[in-house]
């Protein structure tokens, strides 16, 4: 059996909150998010699990999310910090709202939850 690294785990889990099938299902992001998830988007603005939830799973117009250059860095066994690159793809193929991001992934009961999830927007698009 292959075992996934640590950076190839929790990069799927990541891209798993991007695919719109998985931000319309309830069981799946509740399954993802860690109790005291919270954010602060590219925005600035806070958001809390609840106003996460709510945001996802209203959501009509599935935005196609690209990421790459994805690191991982143990913080402490079961603790762990994930960053990568993403962006936004347009109906033209072109892509925009480039976003440097990071989470923070606990291991909860043998499995991964986002802790924590930070946007900041980017400098140059890449």
């Amino acid at each position: 059996m292959i075992h996934e690294t640590l950076v190839q785990t929790l990069s799927r889990l990541e891209a798993d909150l991007h695919r719109p099938e998985l931000r319309g299902d309830a069981v799946r992001l509740n399954a993802l998010l860690h109790p005291d998830f919270e954010e602060v988007g590219r925005s600035g603005r806070h958001w809390s699990r609840a106003d996460i939830l709510a945001m996802m799973l209203s959501e009509t117009v599935p935005v196609e999310v690209v990421a790459d250059g994805y690191a991982a860095v143990v913080l402490q066994p079961g603790a762990a910090l994930l960053t990568y690159r993403a962006a936004h793809r347009l109906a033209d193929g072109s892509l925009a709202r480039h976003t440097l991001r990071a989470s923070v992934w606990l291991q909860t009961q043998g499995r991964w939850q986002m802790r924590y999830h930070q946007g900041t927007a980017a400098a140059n698009p890449w």
